[in-house]
């Protein structure tokens, strides 16, 4: 008699499941157009065989378009320092497209597509502080390339932010154990409703493959970051030089900023950054070398992480056609920079 009571209740917990995959089906048909492949290419300082080489990389992310006017939300890692980006579109149309805010912090950024295809509605934007956890939800992207692929899981956890991913401290994270994939960066996931509750980030994982531990930037942090504050896009990525290092590189002050790489058509490009050309290995890290060497930026000398906080405030203010100042220490000499923004 136990073992037919221990069936019929695995019989009745199982019976939902068949409903609600009945019930999601629309819910993805309605959802599906609005979520993008992105494609980005750009060039990468690494080192290989213990030399410095600058290779061409070509990312492959997930977006989804959330305005009529050509908006797309998708990770900042994936097209923060690409050279070109293009957005398809279910069916494959490919429509180019640039960033306009990233906020590396928090690994968003908001991309203005050149056009929208005649027909493309742009998903909704929910409100991430009324799902819970425990809640079905499910995720649209391209992981591995395979584009409009559907993953379903449940709500696991929220993290407040600067809890889970120190490379990400502004992030207020969703996980979740729909399965995540290289490829699907950038994604949107959705709750049963249809509205965008997240921005896919990264995983945690020991094999390199999905492990039940996927990583999502809340809608409402993506809301307010890119929608609402739209933070300043640079183009250059840093690497920050502080103590001792800055002593070996015989800085005239004790923090400063070192130009990694920088995109083209970018506001650093358009000022006259100069990117890193060899890698360094100091202290145990690898630092970029070769490259400029800013001091200071917008008239406020950088002097630790909070002034490099107040910089980014002021570009944060900064359209089309203002003026961007900065001060770089080039081959020994410290120069002024200035340009304005494209």
């Amino acid at each position: 008699m136990r073992g037919v009571l221990l069936l019929a209740g695995a019989l009745l917990a199982w019976a939902p499941f068949p409903a609600q995959a009945q019930g999601l089906a629309p819910v993805f048909q309605r959802v599906n157009g609005s979520v993008v492949v992105v494609r980005a290419k750009g060039r990468d300082l690494t080192v290989q065989n213990g030399a410095s080489v600058l290779v061409k990389f070509h990312e492959v992310g997930s977006g989804v378009l959330v305005s009529a006017d050509g908006k797309v939300l998708t990770a900042a890692h994936v097209v923060h320092i690409a050279d070109e980006i293009t957005v398809e579109f279910l069916g494959g149309e490919s429509v180019t497209a640039q960033v306009v805010a990233a906020e590396s912090g928090a690994d968003l950024a908001l991309l203005q597509l050149a056009r929208v295809p005649a027909g493309i509605k742009p998903a909704v934007l929910g409100d991430s502080a009324r799902v819970q956890v425990g809640e079905q939800i499910f995720v649209v992207g391209a992981p591995y390339g395979i584009a409009h692929t559907l993953t379903v899981g449940y709500l696991s956890a929220r993290h407040k932010p600067n809890t889970i991913y120190a490379e990400t401290p502004l992030a207020e994270f969703l996980q979740t154990d729909a399965a995540i994939n290289q490829g699907n960066s950038g994604g949107p996931m959705f709750n049963l409703q249809g509205e965008v509750i997240g921005i896919v980030s990264h995983i945690i994982s020991k094999s390199g493959g999905f492990e039940g531990l996927g990583f999502v930037v809340s809608s409402n942090m993506a809301r307010q970051l890119m929608l609402e504050k739209r933070p300043f896009w640079t183009g250059v990525t840093w690497f920050r030089i502080s103590g001792e290092l800055a002593e070996y590189l015989n800085l005239p002050q004790p923090f400063a900023l070192a130009v990694e790489e920088v995109a083209k058509k970018s506001p650093a490009e358009a000022v006259g950054l100069l990117p890193s050309r060899v890698v360094a290995q100091l202290e145990g890290k690898h630092v970029p070398m070769g490259g400029d060497i800013v001091l200071a930026a917008m008239g406020i000398r950088l002097d630790n992480d909070a002034s490099f906080d107040k910089i980014r405030e002021r570009w944060s203010k900064l359209r089309s056609g203002d003026e961007m100042t900065f001060r770089v220490l080039r081959s020994g000499r410290v120069m002024e920079l200035k340009g304005r923004v494209p």
